[in-house]
């Protein structure tokens, strides 16, 4: 029988804590353009699939005010960007955003190189296996894959976004960064909606970790509980751009079977990027 161990969503990491989670607003303020308040607001809905946003939450996940968010909603609902539940009133993604993916699928998708890789991790370790792709400062989960342990994690779904420092695949993405690069980032990012364990210092604590271990840990950060552990994928240029990552209840992270489950995290990440490679990806 499935077990699910806990569930988080862009508006709270349910049972544990009431903190929100503004998406866009953990930058550092309001996008001022028109797409880009757009961008944010579409954002912000795909953060919250399936369940769906109300417009007081997407005005707060993108510091824009109630008005303004409903203004955009209501206009991208006109076009079929975004589509309103019946009954909750609830804003999720629209038929056309659909359609538009699909005629850029073949362009950017690499999920069919990737699912194969996120298989054998779940049948391997019997936990729950991601694939998650870098967009921006972003890291968005693409892919999922449900090992045979009957208590899992639910922290991460598909097409849920953390910025970079945030759960195993941020954390091993960002850490292979160069270090300028890190610091710019702390300093202009608030990462507090997260905890007092994402202060800048203590990231860099873990980026330092990650380095030495080869793969980042998340130590039940995001829900008390549910450990992960994340590889970052290296392009052509060697920068990270995708992650591997294995989630699940901590009793099944300990020390000793880190020592088994990041070899194996680590040798699949290597074999996949240099797939990716090949692809010209």
């Amino acid at each position: 029988m499935l077990l699910a161990f806990t569930q988080w969503t862009p508006r709270t990491l349910s049972g544990v804590s009431t903190r929100s989670r503004d998406t866009a607003a953990v930058a550092t303020g309001p996008p001022i353009s028109a797409v880009g308040r757009t961008a944010a607001v579409l954002r912000a809905v795909s953060a919250a699939e399936p369940d769906g946003i109300t417009t007081a939450e997407t005005g707060r996940a993108t510091g824009l005010a109630r008005p303004t968010a409903h203004r955009l909603l209501t206009a991208l609902q006109e076009e079929g960007l975004v589509d309103r539940a019946a009954g909750s009133g609830r804003w999720l993604l629209g038929p056309e955003l659909y359609l538009l993916g699909a005629a850029a699928q073949p362009r950017y998708d690499v999920t069919d190189h990737a699912a194969p890789a996120v298989r054998r991790l779940a049948e391997a370790t019997g936990e729950s296996a991601f694939f998650s792709v870098l967009r921006g400062e972003e890291t968005v989960c693409l892919l999922r894959e449900d090992g045979s342990f009957p208590l899992r994690s639910h922290v991460l779904h598909v097409g849920i976004r953390f910025p970079l420092g945030v759960a195993s695949a941020g954390l091993a993405m960002l850490s292979y960064l160069p270090d300028g690069e890190i610091d710019a980032f702390l300093a202009r990012t608030d990462l507090s909606a997260y905890g007092e364990a994402h202060a800048p210092d203590a990231v860099r604590r873990r980026v330092r970790r990650t380095r030495r271990d080869g793969y980042a840990l998340n130590p039940g950060l995001l829900v008390e509980g549910s450990w992960g552990m994340g590889a970052a994928i290296f392009d052509a240029t060697e920068r990270p751009r995708w992650a591997l990552s294995l989630t699940g209840v901590e009793r099944r992270f300990d020390p000793a079977r880190r020592r088994e489950l990041g070899p194996l995290l680590l040798r699949e990440a290597h074999e996949l990027g240099r797939r990716l490679r090949a692809a010209g990806r």
